[in-house]
């Protein structure tokens, strides 16, 4: 006889109230906005080698970077464009004429354009009037589209546009060609409840044929943005390998994935066992490290150290477990410290073929609990003053500025 299930599952309850498409579409930005978080940068190599990885797990579009930025920078997007990958490549450029024959010159299928919206960008960035933004946007989608490329049109700070506007400009592309239509809460002031609000406005007023959202993580909702975007219809979500992108980041590509496969029972075509894989690489390349609490892909994600935790998970990992850690490429782990029970010291024995009656057992536990309380904590300070050393400014010392200042022979301005 089978086991009954043994947790309630409340997300079929619920079902009839989410429109997921039948088709997502991952669109992967760690090469483009992920390498703008602050201190990143990925050598054309480098790039290659994530590009790679990401197709082969499954992932369907990939941005891999702004070819107008560098030479260095269209030298990387070519060679992932001639890499013969199964993912659709993708580059980016502003509305700009510049940037969009970059685009067509670098040899990839596809192109985002993008441009601001909301007015506080059109005023203090662009200086821009709506009509000059409106008549650019119908320019460089109809240059694209004449170059044989697949369009998306994305705006930033789309959530905090007025909304006539944001319908004027988001039509004149579709009328102009763009295929796929891209919502950007670009500083992550979007909640699940008002983003669906919204989603269900635009779509009303616009009726995009793709629908595809790029959520930041400022307030850390990106994640639950994004699923709330996809249960309004969206198909095409933007994410970010460990969450990498401006300031907070962007919405995490292992969390996306792995919660519309578990959580929502939707096959994403994505290879899960191989994201543990995928962390670590973008974690070496981007210097960048992923904090231990990091769901699904950190260090202590299916760590387990407390008596009563890992009690439970010995008896069953559902205790204390949403997934089986092989889900997702991972191994679980039983840390001993001061937290430590019984239990986890007779599991750690056996793997030696060891056992002890209890009295040791006591007399063991007793050990480890205090070899962990009384473990000086000077390593731990300098390993956290080295770090937000490197990572409090990640860029160049002020030392070095004013170096390369005096080298180019910049000069005091005189009273």
């Amino acid at each position: 006889m089978a086991e009954p299930d043994l947790v309630e599952n409340y997300h079929s309850a619920t079902a009839g109230e989410r429109h997921l498409p039948e088709s997502i579409t991952v669109w992967d930005e760690t090469l483009r906005d992920g390498e703008q978080t602050p201190g990143v940068r990925f050598s054309p190599d480098e790039k290659l080698r994530v590009a790679n990885l990401l197709s082969e797990i499954g992932v369907g579009v990939i941005d891999a970077g702004i070819p107008v930025v560098s030479e260095d920078e269209a030298r990387a997007v070519r060679t992932i464009a001639g890499a013969g990958l199964r993912a659709k490549i993708l580059a980016s450029a502003r509305t700009v004429p510049q940037d969009v024959e970059a685009v067509i010159a670098s040899g990839v299928s596809h192109i985002a354009i993008f441009v601001a919206a909301s007015r506080v960008h059109l005023k203090y960035k662009l200086k821009m009037e709506p009509e000059q933004v409106i008549e650019a946007t119908r320019r460089s989608v109809e240059r694209a589209k004449q170059a044989g490329l697949h369009v998306a049109f994305v705006t930033e700070d789309t959530v905090r546009a007025p909304f006539d506007f944001v319908e004027r400009l988001y039509r004149t592309a579709q009328d102009a060609g763009a295929e796929r239509l891209v919502v950007a809460d670009t500083v992550g002031v979007m909640t699940p409840l008002t983003f669906r609000w919204y989603l269900g406005e635009f779509v009303r007023r616009i009726r995009p044929a793709d629908l595809s959202v790029h959520c930041h993580n400022d307030f850390g909702l990106a994640t639950a943005n994004t699923l709330t975007a996809l249960e309004c219809g969206a198909r095409t979500p933007h994410v970010c390998v460990n969450g990498l992108g401006e300031r907070a980041g962007n919405a995490s590509l292992e969390e996306v994935v792995v919660a519309l496969e578990t959580l929502y029972g939707y096959r994403t075509g994505i290879r899960t066992e191989r994201l543990y894989e995928l962390s670590r690489l973008v974690e070496e390349l981007s210097g960048i490290p992923v904090p231990p609490n990091r769901a699904l892909v950190g260090s202590n994600a299916f760590s387990h150290e407390a008596g009563i935790h890992t009690h439970g998970i010995l008896a069953h990992t559902l205790t204390y477990e949403p997934l089986q850690p092989s889900v997702v490429g991972r191994r679980r782990s039983m840390i001993l410290g001061k937290h430590t029970g019984k239990a986890a010291l007779v599991e750690k024995l056996k793997e030696r073929g060891l056992s002890a009656p209890d009295p040791v057992l006591a007399e063991l536990l007793r050990r480890v609990k205090g070899e962990a309380e009384h473990r000086s904590k000077a390593d731990l300070e300098r390993f956290l003053d080295d770090y937000r050393r490197r990572f409090d400014r990640p860029g160049l010392t002020d030392e070095e500025f004013w170096g390369l200042v005096e080298a180019v022979g910049i000069a005091p301005v005189s009273a």
